[in-house]
């Protein structure tokens, strides 16, 4: 039995917490990505999984005019140590300052992706800077409810389809939520990151892991594992595990056709890399990393009103800014050996299957030489 096509199944886990009956288990299936899978002896056909998920009852996108901003921080540090602009941050610590409560993506431990909550400022170190990695949702629904129905200020961030997740559970609107979405990518699998992680740590103990470290500049990233001992550090060009993300290889299959991809977004405020911000404001492009905020709600634009005074912003044509990415609206498409990865993924040690799969040929590097002199 089954809530949705499994290629349209983005993971929120909407379903299993509407269960009366808590008959729907979440659990990983072989490629790592957790699925909702139903006990039909315990199931009485109720349909509220069905009712509940966001992805088979999305509205059509109602067309409203959205605010965009170039923003970066003042904070020199803070900006360093976010992965574009800083935003984030000065967002989180405007509902910390009310007593509020942030949801956002973090490493555990073993450094598996997660979303928890912080409470504090000395805590939001944890859910700054991007994971490329699909988080596990938890119990953060039940508890941003939790928090909501106390009257407590809750700022929830997370993908475009965890946002309309929450939204579905939640059945109604709370004035005291804030929602913050992304420009999504795709979210990679966490077993794929899981066996590429556990093989660096033969190298030591790893302290930190940074997705977008960049101290080599804001447009050339690098994946960077912070190790007792040494530092390494592979730009995404080269890193293997960048390298099966970027070419669109571990996605989730609900990734190649997202329901969430639209310029109208459900959440207040949408972040992003302001990708083309040399040929939009020039002035700004100092490479240390510049945000794209999207103001999509009445909500929204009072909060960023509240914060902008610590930002450098200029406000910028909407159209223009999503065009120099593609993400905001369009899904990536499916890289053809996908399949044969996972298929081989328990069999065949990780770099030596990234590499298989990730290596161009000859005339491939050759087209993108040209193309690069062209540029030039």
């Amino acid at each position: 039995m089954q809530v949705i096509d499994k290629a349209l199944c983005n993971g929120c886990t909407t379903c299993s917490l509407v269960c009366p009956k808590n008959c729907i288990v979440i659990k990983p299936n072989e490629e790592g990505f957790l699925y909702p899978y139903i006990d039909k002896e315990r199931c009485i056909n109720c349909g509220l999984c069905k009712k509940a998920c966001p992805v088979l009852n999305k509205e059509n996108p109602v067309e409203k005019d959205i605010k965009a901003y170039a923003v970066y921080n003042k904070d020199n540090e803070i900006r360093k140590d976010s992965s574009s602009g800083g935003v984030f941050n000065q967002l989180a610590k405007f509902v910390l300052s009310k007593n509020g409560v942030v949801f956002g993506a973090s490493f555990d431990c073993d450094f598996i992706v997660k979303h928890i909550y912080v409470e504090t400022e000395n805590d939001l170190y944890k859910l700054r800077k991007s994971k490329y990695v699909q988080s596990q949702i938890g119990d953060s629904f039940n508890l941003t409810k939790n928090f909501l129905e106390q009257g407590r200020l809750v700022l929830f961030t997370g993908t475009p389809c965890q946002i309309g997740g929450l939204l579905s559970y939640l059945k109604k609107p709370y004035d005291n939520l804030i929602t913050q979405d992304i420009i999504c990518h795709g979210v990679p699998s966490p077993k794929v990151w899981k066996k590429y992680i556990e093989k660096k740590k033969i190298n030591g103990q790893i302290k930190n892991v940074s997705f977008r470290d960049k101290s080599t500049g804001w447009k050339q990233f690098s994946l960077t594992i912070d190790f007792n001992e040494e530092k390494q550090s592979e730009k995404h060009s080269t890193n293997l595990y960048m390298k099966l993300f970027l070419k669109n290889v571990i996605l989730r299959e609900s990734c190649y056709n997202c329901a969430f991809k639209d310029k109208y977004r459900d959440s207040d405020i949408t972040l992003a890399d302001y990708c083309g911000i040399d040929n939009v404001h020039k002035d700004f492009s100092d490479n240390q990393g510049v945000s794209l905020v999207l103001i999509n709600s009445k909500k929204g634009n009072q909060v960023f009103n509240e914060i902008k005074k610590h930002f450098i912003y200029e406000q910028t044509d909407f159209e223009k800014a999503i065009t120099y990415n593609s993400a905001m609206t369009s899904s990536v498409k499916q890289n053809k050996n996908r399949d044969k990865f996972f298929k081989k993924l328990d069999k065949v040690d990780i770099d030596k299957l990234a590499n298989k799969y990730t290596k161009q040929s000859k005339i491939k590097i050759f087209i993108n030489k040209i193309k690069s002199i062209i540029k030039k």
